[in-house]
C-alpha cells in the first residue's frame, strides 16, 4: 500500500454521465480547483450512460405517458411533465454553452432531430390521450405537439407502425417534431475529453474499496488498482459519488446519517434491436405506449429510432430482468451485501408491499423470444422474429425507503444524498437521470457549496439563461431557449423553432 495520502479538491466516483457533468460545471465554476475522477472501468460511460444500456429518449416529457396522471375528476395532471421537460431544457442550454465555448466541437455526435410520439390503443387510452394533448398543447413547454385518430395521418407519422395493422378499433398517437436522440454515451466521451484537457486527473481500472471522515471534515478514500491489486489513499474536500447502482455501497461506507435506512432494488432491461437498414428507413420517431395494468413505470414499451455512431437503428422494449449485480459489471453478491441492519426493516418491508412487482419480474425473465416478438407485433405488426436481436442493456437500482407512504417504499426515479456540511453527495436511482444531468447536478452544487452558490451566479446564467427562472411562468424565455438551443446544437433552424413555439399573448 501506497501511504503518502494524494490531495485533490474534488474527487468525482464513476466516470458516468453525471460525473461528466458535474466535473464540467466546476471547472468552469472554479477553474482553478483540482479534481480527480476514480473509475474502476477501462473508459468512460460503460455502465448505465452507454449509448446501448439506454434507450437515449432525451427525456422531455413529450412522449412518456407514465409522467402525466388522469386524476378523480377526470382531468389530466402534467406537472411532472412539466418538471422533466424544464430540466431537460436545462441540459440543452449547458451543452448549447460548451458548443459555443468550442468545447464541444460537433453536437451531431452525440444528439440528433428524432420526433416524439405517443401512441394508444382502445377507446379509454384514445380518451385519455386526446385529454393529455388538450392539457399539454396549451402550455408553452409544448406547444408543436399535433393529435390525430385518423389512421391515413398516422401511416404518414408510422407507417411500418401501421402497415398490416388489422384491429379497427380507435386508436391515435400524438407527435411533436422537436423530440431528440440523445447518445448518452458518446457525450459522457466527449465530456471526460474536454476535462482531461482542462487537466482533471482520470484514473481508469482504479476502484474506490473504502471511503472514511478524515480529521478535519474532508474524505479520506482508499483506491485499489483493479489490475494490480496496488491500494493508494486519496483525500478530498468534497466527494461526489456518481457510480450508478454502486453508489448505495459506497453511500453505505461513508457513514452519514443521512445515508442510513435508504436499500435498492436492482432491475435489468433487455431490448430488442433490429439493424436492417430497409426496415429501420421505414419508422423515425420515439413511440411511446401505455404500461400493460400491473407493470412498473420503467417497463413502458417502446420503439425507438437510434443514432449510434452515425448508424440509425430500432430499440423496441424495454423487457425487465432480474439480477442481484447493481451494476451491469457487478457482483452477484451486490443485492445482499447492501442489506445493513439499519435497513433491513425497510428491505423487508419493501419486499412484502412489491409481490406484484416480483411476480411480474419473474414473467418477464421467463419471456422466450417469440413472445417478446408478439410484444413487439403490438407495434410492429408484420415483424419478423430474423430482424430483430435481443440485447442486454445495464442495470438499474431503485431506491427503497422510508417514506410518509409507508416503509419501505420503491422509488421511481433520481435522488440526491449529502451530508449536511455539503462535504459529501451521492445520486441514487435511476430514470430519467442522464437527461435531467445538468439540473441535478446543479442541485448538488447548491446543497453543497452553499457559500460560494452567490457568487457563482453570473457565470451559471452564462451558462444557463434560465438559470433561476421558471420556464413553465415565461412563454417568451421558452421561445428564445428552444430556438437558440436547437440552432447550436444542430436540431432545426431557428425561424423553424420559433414557428413551432410561437409566443403566447
Amino acid at each position: 500500500m501506497n501511504d503518502r495520502l494524494q490531495k485533490t479538491d474534488v474527487i468525482l466516483i464513476g466516470a458516468g454521465i453525471m460525473s461528466a457533468t458535474l466535473g464540467s460545471l466546476l471547472k468552469e465554476l472554479m477553474p482553478d480547483w483540482s479534481i480527480t475522477v476514480i473509475e474502476r472501468r477501462a473508459t468512460a460511460g460503460e455502465e448505465s450512460s452507454n449509448e446501448w444500456n439506454n434507450a437515449g429518449t432525451g427525456h422531455a416529457s413529450l412522449c412518456e405517458l407514465n409522467y402525466t396522471v388522469e386524476k378523480p375528476d377526470g382531468s389530466i395532471d402534467i406537472s411532472k411533465a412539466i418538471k422533466v421537460n424544464e430540466e431537460f431544457q436545462v441540459s440543452r442550454q449547458f451543452w448549447s454553452y460548451l458548443v459555443n465555448s468550442s468545447l464541444i466541437r460537433n453536437p451531431r455526435d452525440f444528439i440528433s432531430p428524432v420526433p416524439h410520439m405517443s401512441f394508444v390503443q382502445g377507446e379509454q387510452d384514445v380518451t385519455f390521450l386526446r385529454k393529455r394533448f388538450e392539457a399539454m398543447s396549451a402550455h408553452p413547454l409544448f406547444q408543436g405537439m399535433e393529435y390525430s385518430d385518423d389512421r391515413a395521418k398516422l401511416a404518414e407519422w408510422i407507417p411500418l407502425m401501421m402497415k398490416d395493422r388489422i384491429s379497427n378499433g380507435p386508436i391515435a398517437a400524438t407527435r411533436i417534431e422537436s423530440g431528440t436522440d440523445v447518445n448518452f454515451g458518446a457525450l459522457t466521451r466527449i465530456l471526460f475529453d474536454h476535462l482531461k484537457n482542462k487537466n482533471v486527473e482520470i484514473q481508469y481500472k482504479h476502484q474506490v474499496d473504502d471511503i472514511m471522515r478524515a480529521s478535519d471534515g474532508s474524505w479520506d478514500l482508499k483506491v485499489r488498482n483493479v489490475e494490480s491489486g496496488a491500494v493508494e489513499r486519496r483525500q478530498a474536500k468534497f466527494v461526489f459519488i456518481g457510480g450508478g447502482g454502486g453508489s448505495l455501497h459506497l453511500l453505505q461506507k461513508s457513514g452519514i446519517p443521512e445515508g442510513k435506512g435508504i436499500g435498492g432494488f436492482p432491475v435489468s432491461g433487455l431490448f430488442m434491436v433490429c439493424r436492417n437498414p430497409e426496415i429501420v428507413a421505414k419508422h423515425r420517431a420515439k413511440v411511446y405506449g401505455k404500461a400493460s395494468v400491473g407493470a412498473p413505470p420503467m417497463s413502458v414499451p417502446h420503439l425507438d429510432t437510434r443514432v449510434i455512431d452515425k448508424q440509425e437503428s430500432l430499440f423496441f422494449g424495454p423487457f425487465a430482468g432480474f439480477s442481484p449485480k447493481f451494476l451491469k459489471f457487478g457482483s452477484m453478491f451486490d443485492l445482499i451485501t447492501s442489506v445493513k441492519p439499519h435497513n433491513l426493516v425497510t428491505m423487508l418491508a419493501a419486499g412484502v408491499k412489491n409481490m406484484s412487482l416480483t411476480t411480474y419480474l419473474i414473467k418477464q425473465v421467463l419471456l422466450s423470444k417469440e413472445q417478446r416478438m408478439e410484444a413487439l407485433r403490438e407495434f410492429v405488426p408484420d415483424a419478423k422474429s430474423e430482424d430483430w436481436e435481443l440485447i442486454v442493456a445495464g442495470q438499474r437500482v431503485q431506491i427503497i425507503k422510508d417514506t410518509a407512504a409507508g416503509r419501505g417504499t420503491l422509488q421511481f426515479g433520481t435522488e440526491v444524498i449529502n451530508a449536511a456540511d455539503g462535504s459529501i453527495a451521492a445520486l441514487l436511482g435511476a430514470s430519467p437521470g442522464a437527461s435531467t444531468a445538468v439540473s441535478v447536478m446543479l442541485e448538488v452544487i447548491a446543497k453543497c457549496f452553499p457559500q460560494q452558490i452567490q457568487a457563482w451566479e453570473p457565470k451559471l446564467k452564462e451558462m444557463i439563461p434560465s438559470y433561476g427562472a421558471s420556464l413553465a411562468k415565461n412563454p417568451d424565455l421558452v421561445r428564445d431557449i428552444h430556438a437558440s438551443t436547437a440552432k447550436t446544437l444542430g436540431l432545426a433552424s431557428a425561424a423553424a423553432e420559433e414557428k413551432k413555439v410561437p409566443a403566447y399573448v
